[in-house]
C-alpha cells in the first residue's frame, strides 16, 4: 500500500517544497501517476508547491483571537514587515484561544507559535529569523505549571487493558458484551461534537462483518475554540491510547492510527514517546498481554485543513486521497478504513473508557453528572473570562457554574452571549425569548409569566441543547458586553468559506455568498432595505445547505450569520448605511 502522504512529506523536508522534478521523481519511484501526487499535494495547506519565503508570520483569526484584536494585528505586522519581504496572512484556528491572539511564524525548517502575541515581540523575532536563528516560542506545557488532577486519570499503568485482557482470555465471547454493557450503562457518548453513543459505535463494529478492522482516533481538533483534547494529548497520552487498546483487544483489530493535527508539537511528541513506551513494554505488537490478539499503533500526522475533522474526510487522508467528505450511508462502522468496518472515535471519548471499565458496570461515570445528566466532560473555555482553560466537569453544570472555574467575567463586564459550540452553533444572547424555545422545553424550564430564559441557567448537557434546539461542543466563547458580535458573525462565516472542500456544490457556493454578505455588513455597505431581502437570503441559503451538503461544514455554515440576524439586531443596525 503506497504511502503517498509520507512521501510527499520526505519530499518536502528534502527540498523545501514539492517541486516538479521531484515530485516526477517521486512518482517513478513510488509507481504512482504524476496526477495522483498532485490531487493531494494541491488540497492541503501544508504542502507546498512553491519555494517558501525565508520567514511567514500566520495570524489566527478565529473567534477568540479575533476578539483580542488579531485582525488589527495583522495590519500592524503587514505595515512593519513589507519592507522585508515577510508575508503576513491570517490563519485558521491554531487550537491555542486561551492564550489568544495566537501568532505562528515559520520558517522553511521550522513553526513556532507566539502566545498573547503583542506586534512588537513578533517584530522582534521575525527579525532574528530573518538573520538566521527564529527564537523560543510558547509552549503548551508551560513553566511551573502544574500538571492537571482529573478523574478521568487511571495513570498510565495500562490496568485496565491488561485485565479486559485477561477476561479476554477466559471468556473471549463474554468479554467485549460485558465491556460494551457498560459503556452504554455509563451513556458514554461521542466527544467529537456529534454526541453519538459511543456503545452503539463499539456494537456496530464488532458485528460487522469481516476479518479486517481498524480503530482510527480524531485528534484533528480544528474547531475553533475547542482546545481540550490539547490537553489531554499533552498530559495524559496513555488514556487515548489505552482506550484505543481496549478497542483493538475487543473488536480484534489489528492496526490503529492516532490522528493529529500537525500544530500540535508537543502532543505528538508526547504520543509518540507513549507509543514507544507501549511497545517496549508489550502492549503492541504481536500476542499481546497474553492473548492471540495483534494491534499495532501509528501516529498519522495531518497535513492540514478544517475538513479533516469531519470523520469520512479524515478516513480518506490516511488513504492518501484528498480529505473530501463521503456520501453516507454506508457508515465507517460497515465501510470505513480501505472500505473496513472502522472504529473511529474522538480523543476524549476513547480517554474515557478505561475509566469506566477499571470501575465496574459504568455506573460510577453516569453517576458523576449532575441535575439528572449522566457522565462527565472538558470543555475549553475562552473569551471574557479572567482564566480561559480546560475544566473537567459534570455534565448537567449549568453555564454560570462553568464561568465561575473560569474565574468570572473578566474586566467586570457582564455577560452578552455564548459560542456554546465554537462557530458552529452560532450565538446565544444572554436572555434567549421564550417564543424561540421548544415549546416543551420552555414549560418545563420557565414559570407562565417567564417571557425569557436566562442563558446563565443552562444546564450543560448534549441532551439539553438538543431539548433547547441548539448546538453543544467542546468549545465555548464567553462575550462580555463591549464585544462585536457582528465582526465575530463575519470572522466565522469568512472561516468556513476558507475551509470548506469545495466538493459539494451547495458548500462552495453558499459559503461564499454567506462570506460575501458578511464582508458587505462589516463594510458598511448595506441599508436597512437590503437586509430585509437579505435576511430571506440567508434563511434560504440555510435551508438548502441543511438539507444537500454532504457533510457538516455546509449545514452550520449560515449559523453565525443566521443567528445574528436572529439575536443581535441591534448591533447589526449599527453597521447599516444611514
Amino acid at each position: 500500500m503506497t504511502r503517498i502522504k509520507q512521501e510527499l512529506d520526505a519530499l518536502q523536508k528534502e527540498r523545501g517544497h514539492l517541486d516538479k522534478a521531484g515530485l516526477r521523481a517521486l512518482a517513478r519511484r513510488i509507481r504512482e501517476p504524476l496526477h495522483r501526487l498532485h490531487e493531494v499535494a494541491s488540497f492541503f495547506p501544508h504542502f507546498r508547491l512553491t519555494p517558501p519565503p525565508q520567514v511567514s508570520v500566520g495570524v489566527c483569526r478565529d473567534l477568540a483571537c479575533g476578539l483580542r484584536g488579531s485582525r488589527a494585528l495583522r495590519e500592524e505586522l503587514h505595515a512593519a514587515l513589507h519592507s522585508d519581504g515577510v508575508p503576513v496572512t491570517h490563519i485558521s484556528c491554531l487550537g491555542r484561544c486561551d492564550r489568544a491572539p495566537a501568532v505562528r511564524i515559520a520558517t522553511p525548517t521550522v513553526e513556532r507559535n507566539y502566545l498573547r502575541a503583542a506586534a512588537t515581540r513578533v517584530q522582534d523575532a521575525v527579525r532574528s529569523a530573518l538573520d538566521g536563528e527564529l527564537p523560543a516560542g510558547d509552549l503548551d506545557a508551560r513553566e511551573g505549571a502544574e500538571r492537571p488532577t482529573w478523574q478521568i486519570d487511571v495513570g498510565n499503568d495500562y490496568a485496565t487493558a491488561r485485565a479486559f485482557a485477561e477476561r479476554l482470555r477466559t471468556d473471549p465471547d463474554a468479554a467485549p458484551r460485558e465491556a460494551i454493557s457498560a459503556l452504554e450503562s455509563a451513556g458514554l457518548l461521542g466527544m467529537g461534537g456529534a454526541g453519538g453513543r459511543a456503545y452503539k459505535k463499539w456494537s456496530d463494529v464488532l458485528g460487522a462483518p469481516g476479518d479486517v478492522k481498524y480503530v482510527v482516533c480524531n485528534g484533528d481538533e480544528s474547531e475553533p475554540a475547542t482546545f481540550k483534547d490539547r490537553e489531554l494529548l499533552l498530559h495524559a497520552p496513555w488514556l487515548t491510547l489505552e482506550g484505543m487498546l481496549l478497542a483493538g483487544l475487543l473488536l480484534g483489530a489489528e492496526r490503529g492510527f492516532v490522528y493529529l493535527r500537525h500544530e500540535y508539537d508537543e502532543q505528538i511528541a508526547a504520543v509518540e514517546a507513549e507509543l514507544k513506551r507501549m511497545r517496549e513494554q508489550g502492549l503492541t505488537g504481536t500476542g499481546i498481554l497474553g492473548t492471540d490478539r495483534s494491534f499495532e499503533l501509528e501516529v498519522f500526522i495531518s497535513p492540514g485543513g478544517y475538513i479533516c475533522g469531519e470523520q469520512t474526510a479524515l478516513i480518506e487522508a490516511i488513504q492518501s486521497n484528498r480529505a473530501e467528505p463521503r456520501n453516507r450511508p454506508p457508515e465507517l462502522q460497515t465501510n470505513g478504513l480501505w472500505d473496513r468496518p472502522t472504529l473511529l472515535n474522538n480523543v476524549e471519548t476513547f480517554a474515557w473508557v478505561p475509566s469506566i471499565l477499571a470501575r465496574g458496570d459504568g455506573s460510577w461515570f453516569a453517576g458523576a453528572g449532575v441535575r439528572g445528566q449522566r457522565g462527565m466532560r472538558f470543555f475549553s473555555v475562552s473569551g471574557d473570562v479572567a482564566s480561559p482553560g480546560v475544566f473537567e466537569v459534570p455534565n448537567g453544570i449549568t453555564l454560570r457554574e462553568l464561568i465561575e472555574r473560569a474565574g468570572g467575567m473578566a474586566d467586570g463586564q457582564t455577560l452578552k452571549a455564548v459560542a456554546a459550540s465554537g462557530p458552529s452553533g452560532g450565538f446565544l444572547p444572554r436572555r434567549l425569548p421564550r417564543g424561540l424555545l421548544p415549546p416543551r422545553f420552555a414549560d418545563e424550564a420557565l414559570s407562565d409569566d417567564a417571557t425569557h430564559f436566562d442563558i446563565l441557567d443552562w444546564e450543560l448537557s448534549i441532551p439539553t441543547a438538543r431539548a433547547m434546539g441548539v448546538m453543544l461542543g467542546a468549545g465555548l466563547v464567553i462575550y462580555g458586553d463591549r464585544a462585536d458580535m457582528v465582526e465575530q458573525a463575519v470572522i466565522s462565516t469568512t472561516f468556513y468559506r476558507r475551509e470548506s472542500c469545495g466538493k459539494c456544490v451547495p458548500c462552495r457556493i453558499g459559503s461564499a455568498k454567506l462570506d460575501e454578505i458578511g464582508e458587505r455588513l462589516r463594510a458598511r455597505q448595506l441599508s436597512a432595505r437590503d437586509m430585509e431581502a437579505i435576511r430571506s437570503e440567508i434563511l434560504a441559503l440555510s435551508s438548502a445547505m441543511e438539507e444537500t451538503a454532504i457533510c457538516g461544514l455546509g449545514t452550520v455554515a449560515s449559523n453565525p450569520l443566521r443567528t445574528l440576524l436572529g439575536h443581535f439586531g441591534d448591533e447589526v443596525a449599527g453597521y447599516l448605511e444611514v
